[in-house]
Protein backbone atom coordinates (compact mmCIF):
# COMPACT_ATOMS: atom_id res chain seq x y z
CA UNK A 1 0.00 0.00 0.00
CA UNK A 2 1.41 3.33 -0.69
CA UNK A 3 2.14 5.31 2.26
CA UNK A 4 4.26 8.20 3.96
CA UNK A 5 5.53 8.87 6.93
CA UNK A 6 4.37 11.43 9.36
CA UNK A 7 6.24 12.68 12.21
CA UNK A 8 5.22 15.63 15.13
CA UNK A 9 8.46 16.44 16.83
CA UNK A 10 7.26 18.28 20.33
CA UNK A 11 9.03 19.47 23.12
CA UNK A 12 9.40 16.36 24.83
CA UNK A 13 7.74 13.86 22.72
CA UNK A 14 7.02 12.76 19.69
CA UNK A 15 4.21 11.37 17.39
CA UNK A 16 4.18 9.26 14.39
CA UNK A 17 2.16 7.87 11.68
CA UNK A 18 2.32 5.88 8.23
CA UNK A 19 -0.64 7.46 6.11
CA UNK A 20 -2.36 6.42 3.33
CA UNK A 21 -3.51 8.41 0.58
CA UNK A 22 -6.89 9.18 1.73
CA UNK A 23 -5.11 10.09 4.97
CA UNK A 24 -6.05 6.79 6.86
CA UNK A 25 -3.71 6.65 9.86
CA UNK A 26 -2.20 3.10 9.13
CA UNK A 27 0.20 2.73 11.76
CA UNK A 28 0.88 5.15 14.68
CA UNK A 29 3.99 5.94 17.30
CA UNK A 30 4.95 7.75 20.15
CA UNK A 31 8.36 7.91 21.36
CA UNK A 32 10.39 10.45 23.45
CA UNK A 33 12.82 13.37 21.83
CA UNK A 34 15.95 12.53 23.98
CA UNK A 35 15.75 16.48 24.58
CA UNK A 36 17.51 15.93 28.49
CA UNK A 37 21.18 14.35 26.47
CA UNK A 38 21.10 17.33 24.37
CA UNK A 39 20.33 18.76 20.32
CA UNK A 40 22.02 16.26 18.82
CA UNK A 41 20.55 13.80 20.73
CA UNK A 42 16.86 15.59 19.46
CA UNK A 43 18.30 14.74 15.92
CA UNK A 44 19.46 11.24 16.20
CA UNK A 45 15.98 10.37 17.86
CA UNK A 46 13.88 12.16 14.96
CA UNK A 47 16.10 10.15 12.38
CA UNK A 48 16.11 6.92 13.91
CA UNK A 49 12.29 7.19 14.60
CA UNK A 50 11.89 8.00 10.88
CA UNK A 51 13.73 5.08 10.20
CA UNK A 52 12.05 2.57 12.28
CA UNK A 53 9.34 4.18 10.49
CA UNK A 54 10.16 3.35 7.44
CA UNK A 55 11.69 -0.17 8.36
CA UNK A 56 7.59 -0.99 9.46
CA UNK A 57 6.35 0.33 6.24
CA UNK A 58 8.51 -1.75 4.33
CA UNK A 59 7.72 -4.94 6.67
CA UNK A 60 3.79 -4.39 6.80
CA UNK A 61 3.02 -3.08 2.80
CA UNK A 62 5.72 -4.38 0.89
CA UNK A 63 6.99 -1.02 -0.28
CA UNK A 64 9.25 2.10 1.10
CA UNK A 65 7.35 4.99 1.92
CA UNK A 66 6.47 7.33 -0.96
CA UNK A 67 7.45 10.78 1.20
CA UNK A 68 7.95 11.99 4.19
CA UNK A 69 6.73 14.89 6.57
CA UNK A 70 7.81 16.30 9.39
CA UNK A 71 6.44 19.25 11.78
CA UNK A 72 9.26 20.78 14.14
CA UNK A 73 8.57 23.78 16.76
CA UNK A 74 10.00 26.76 16.63
CA UNK A 75 11.27 29.06 13.91
CA UNK A 76 11.49 27.01 10.99
CA UNK A 77 12.85 27.32 6.81
CA UNK A 78 10.18 25.52 5.11
CA UNK A 79 11.73 26.20 1.64
CA UNK A 80 15.36 25.46 2.73
CA UNK A 81 14.38 22.43 5.38
CA UNK A 82 16.32 23.47 8.05
CA UNK A 83 15.23 24.17 11.44
CA UNK A 84 16.59 27.52 12.43
CA UNK A 85 16.13 27.38 16.31
CA UNK A 86 13.86 25.80 18.93
CA UNK A 87 14.56 27.28 22.45
CA UNK A 88 13.28 23.81 24.20
CA UNK A 89 15.07 21.51 21.85
CA UNK A 90 18.32 23.50 21.99
CA UNK A 91 19.23 23.32 18.11
CA UNK A 92 19.95 25.86 15.83
CA UNK A 93 20.08 25.60 12.16
CA UNK A 94 19.97 21.64 11.99
CA UNK A 95 19.54 20.85 7.90
CA UNK A 96 16.88 18.52 9.20
CA UNK A 97 15.01 17.95 5.41
CA UNK A 98 18.96 16.79 3.94
CA UNK A 99 19.52 14.49 6.93
CA UNK A 100 16.16 12.80 6.66
CA UNK A 101 16.26 12.67 3.28
CA UNK A 102 19.74 10.44 3.56
CA UNK A 103 18.54 8.52 6.28
CA UNK A 104 15.52 7.50 4.46
CA UNK A 105 17.13 6.02 1.42
CA UNK A 106 16.34 9.52 -0.59
CA UNK A 107 12.83 10.00 -0.36
CA UNK A 108 11.10 13.37 -0.97
CA UNK A 109 10.86 15.23 3.07
CA UNK A 110 8.63 18.47 3.75
CA UNK A 111 9.88 19.98 6.57
CA UNK A 112 7.03 22.29 8.24
CA UNK A 113 6.39 24.38 11.48
CA UNK A 114 4.58 22.46 14.33
CA UNK A 115 1.39 25.64 14.77
CA UNK A 116 1.04 25.71 10.91
CA UNK A 117 1.15 22.09 10.31
CA UNK A 118 -1.41 21.42 12.43
CA UNK A 119 -3.75 24.34 11.60
CA UNK A 120 -3.02 22.62 7.73
CA UNK A 121 -4.74 20.03 9.30
CA UNK A 122 -7.81 21.50 10.68
CA UNK A 123 -8.18 23.23 7.88
CA UNK A 124 -8.44 21.09 5.37
CA UNK A 125 -9.81 17.98 7.47
CA UNK A 126 -10.97 19.21 10.95
CA UNK A 127 -13.16 22.05 12.24
CA UNK A 128 -12.10 24.43 9.14
CA UNK A 129 -13.57 21.84 6.09
CA UNK A 130 -14.56 23.97 3.68
CA UNK A 131 -13.80 27.33 4.92
CA UNK A 132 -11.66 29.48 2.41
CA UNK A 133 -9.86 31.45 5.08
CA UNK A 134 -9.92 30.56 8.17
CA UNK A 135 -6.99 31.22 11.30
CA UNK A 136 -5.94 28.37 13.88
CA UNK A 137 -5.01 29.65 17.27
CA UNK A 138 -3.92 26.74 19.93
CA UNK A 139 -4.22 28.28 23.71
CA UNK A 140 -1.08 26.40 25.19
CA UNK A 141 1.98 27.33 26.87
CA UNK A 142 1.88 30.55 24.33
CA UNK A 143 0.13 31.29 21.46
CA UNK A 144 0.62 30.94 17.93
CA UNK A 145 -1.46 30.90 14.75
CA UNK A 146 -1.96 29.34 11.15
CA UNK A 147 -3.45 31.72 8.48
CA UNK A 148 -5.34 29.58 6.24
CA UNK A 149 -5.99 30.36 2.39
CA UNK A 150 -7.67 27.91 0.28
CA UNK A 151 -5.94 24.90 1.81
CA UNK A 152 -2.48 26.64 2.33
CA UNK A 153 -1.21 28.06 5.06
CA UNK A 154 0.60 31.10 4.57
CA UNK A 155 3.87 31.25 6.18
CA UNK A 156 5.32 35.04 5.59
CA UNK A 157 7.76 36.66 3.73
CA UNK A 158 10.53 35.48 6.62
CA UNK A 159 8.62 32.73 7.83
CA UNK A 160 6.76 33.86 11.01
CA UNK A 161 2.99 34.61 9.52
CA UNK A 162 0.50 34.06 12.49
CA UNK A 163 2.25 34.66 15.46
CA UNK A 164 -0.88 36.76 16.84
CA UNK A 165 0.34 35.62 20.60
CA UNK A 166 3.10 38.78 20.39
CA UNK A 167 0.26 41.04 19.62
CA UNK A 168 0.27 43.84 22.31
CA UNK A 169 -3.00 44.02 23.37
CA UNK A 170 -2.65 45.81 26.87
CA UNK A 171 0.65 48.33 26.47
CA UNK A 172 3.04 48.87 28.96
CA UNK A 173 1.29 45.54 30.59
CA UNK A 174 3.20 42.31 32.00
CA UNK A 175 6.45 41.69 30.27
CA UNK A 176 6.65 39.07 27.51
CA UNK A 177 9.94 36.95 27.24
CA UNK A 178 9.73 38.44 23.21
CA UNK A 179 11.04 41.66 24.84
CA UNK A 180 7.32 43.23 24.34
CA UNK A 181 4.82 43.83 27.23
CA UNK A 182 1.43 43.09 26.94
CA UNK A 183 1.69 40.60 24.92
CA UNK A 184 -1.50 38.25 23.86
CA UNK A 185 -0.15 35.10 25.24
CA UNK A 186 0.94 36.97 28.58
CA UNK A 187 -2.70 37.41 29.31
CA UNK A 188 -4.60 34.52 27.41
CA UNK A 189 -2.93 31.09 27.22
CA UNK A 190 -3.21 28.90 29.16
CA UNK A 191 0.12 28.97 30.98
CA UNK A 192 -1.09 32.85 31.70
CA UNK A 193 -4.49 32.04 33.58
CA UNK A 194 -2.75 29.23 35.47
CA UNK A 195 -0.62 31.80 36.82
CA UNK A 196 -3.26 34.29 37.10
CA UNK A 197 -5.92 31.29 38.79
CA UNK A 198 -2.58 30.09 41.17
CA UNK A 199 -2.34 33.74 42.31
CA UNK A 200 -6.15 34.42 43.09
CA UNK A 201 -6.36 31.11 44.37
CA UNK A 202 -3.64 31.13 46.74
CA UNK A 203 -3.20 27.51 45.39
CA UNK A 204 0.87 27.81 43.83
CA UNK A 205 -0.11 23.92 41.91
CA UNK A 206 -3.43 25.48 40.15
CA UNK A 207 -3.66 25.52 36.69
CA UNK A 208 -5.89 27.21 34.22
CA UNK A 209 -8.24 23.42 34.20
CA UNK A 210 -8.17 24.28 38.01
CA UNK A 211 -9.58 27.93 36.89
CA UNK A 212 -12.35 26.48 34.35
CA UNK A 213 -13.93 23.92 36.85
CA UNK A 214 -14.07 27.16 39.66
CA UNK A 215 -15.63 29.30 36.99
CA UNK A 216 -18.39 26.61 36.60
CA UNK A 217 -18.87 26.23 39.84
CA UNK A 218 -19.53 30.54 40.33
CA UNK A 219 -16.29 31.00 41.95
CA UNK A 220 -16.31 34.84 42.26
CA UNK A 221 -12.52 35.02 41.88
CA UNK A 222 -12.13 32.29 38.76
CA UNK A 223 -15.23 34.45 37.08
CA UNK A 224 -12.46 37.83 37.21
CA UNK A 225 -9.49 35.89 36.07
CA UNK A 226 -11.30 33.84 33.31
CA UNK A 227 -12.76 36.67 31.90
CA UNK A 228 -9.51 39.22 32.03
CA UNK A 229 -8.06 36.22 29.83
CA UNK A 230 -11.80 36.36 27.74
CA UNK A 231 -11.03 39.87 26.96
CA UNK A 232 -7.88 39.65 26.38
CA UNK A 233 -8.45 36.99 23.84
CA UNK A 234 -11.34 38.97 22.08
CA UNK A 235 -9.42 42.21 21.81
CA UNK A 236 -6.57 39.73 20.01
CA UNK A 237 -9.24 37.79 17.93
CA UNK A 238 -11.06 41.28 16.64
CA UNK A 239 -7.68 42.90 15.87
CA UNK A 240 -7.71 39.16 13.63
CA UNK A 241 -10.85 39.72 11.93
CA UNK A 242 -10.04 43.38 11.25
CA UNK A 243 -6.89 42.50 9.31
CA UNK A 244 -7.50 39.06 8.13
CA UNK A 245 -11.34 38.99 7.93
CA UNK A 246 -11.40 35.08 8.10
CA UNK A 247 -14.82 32.93 7.51
CA UNK A 248 -13.53 30.41 10.57
CA UNK A 249 -11.86 31.19 13.88
CA UNK A 250 -10.58 27.33 14.94
CA UNK A 251 -9.40 27.54 18.72
CA UNK A 252 -7.54 24.57 20.31
CA UNK A 253 -4.82 24.16 22.49
CA UNK A 254 -5.11 23.33 26.21
CA UNK A 255 -7.74 26.26 27.34
CA UNK A 256 -10.06 25.37 24.44
CA UNK A 257 -10.42 21.74 26.75
CA UNK A 258 -12.58 24.07 28.94
CA UNK A 259 -15.50 24.07 26.32
CA UNK A 260 -18.37 26.12 26.30
CA UNK A 261 -16.80 27.61 29.47
CA UNK A 262 -14.89 29.24 27.06
CA UNK A 263 -16.34 29.59 24.02
CA UNK A 264 -19.76 30.87 24.94
CA UNK A 265 -18.16 34.68 26.68
CA UNK A 266 -15.74 34.41 23.59
CA UNK A 267 -18.20 34.06 21.16
CA UNK A 268 -20.02 37.23 23.20
CA UNK A 269 -17.39 39.19 23.73
CA UNK A 270 -15.76 39.18 19.96
CA UNK A 271 -19.80 39.99 19.20
CA UNK A 272 -19.56 43.00 21.44
CA UNK A 273 -16.41 44.60 19.97
CA UNK A 274 -16.91 44.24 16.00
CA UNK A 275 -18.46 47.01 14.24
CA UNK A 276 -17.85 47.12 10.26
CA UNK A 277 -16.37 43.50 10.48
CA UNK A 278 -17.95 40.33 9.36
CA UNK A 279 -18.17 38.09 12.36
CA UNK A 280 -16.60 34.87 11.69
CA UNK A 281 -17.62 31.31 12.82
CA UNK A 282 -15.97 30.59 15.96
CA UNK A 283 -15.43 26.59 16.71
CA UNK A 284 -13.41 24.30 18.72
CA UNK A 285 -10.63 22.36 17.28
CA UNK A 286 -11.62 19.06 15.85
CA UNK A 287 -8.44 17.06 15.83
CA UNK A 288 -6.80 17.29 19.17
CA UNK A 289 -2.84 16.29 19.56
CA UNK A 290 -3.39 14.75 16.23
CA UNK A 291 -3.66 17.65 14.53
CA UNK A 292 0.23 18.05 13.67
CA UNK A 293 0.45 14.45 12.44
CA UNK A 294 -2.20 14.68 10.44
CA UNK A 295 -1.03 17.64 9.07
CA UNK A 296 2.86 16.32 8.51
CA UNK A 297 1.02 13.20 6.62
CA UNK A 298 -0.60 16.31 4.43
CA UNK A 299 2.81 17.86 3.90
CA UNK A 300 4.30 14.74 2.36
CA UNK A 301 1.42 13.57 -0.07
CA UNK A 302 1.22 18.02 -1.43
CA UNK A 303 5.33 17.38 -1.77
CA UNK A 304 4.43 14.24 -3.71
CA UNK A 305 1.83 16.06 -5.96
CA UNK A 306 4.07 18.82 -6.33
CA UNK A 307 6.17 16.52 -7.64
CA UNK A 308 4.20 14.51 -10.34
CA UNK A 309 2.56 18.62 -11.59
CA UNK A 310 6.35 19.71 -12.07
Amino acid sequence: MRHVIALDVGGTGMKAALVGPDGELLHEARRDTGRDRGPDAVVASILDFADALRAHGLAEFGEEAAAAGVAVPGIVDTEKGIAVYAANLGWSDVPLRDLLTARLGGIPVALGHDVRTGGLAEGRIGAGRGADRFLFMPLGTGIAGAIGINGVIEPGAHGSAGEIGHVVIRPGGIPCGCGQRGCLERLASASAVSLAWAEASGDPEADAADCARAVAAGDPRAVAVWQEAVDALADGLVMAVTLLDPRTLIIGGGLAEAGETLFTPLRAAVEERVTFQKLPTIVPAALGDTAGCLGAGLLAWDLLATEVSA
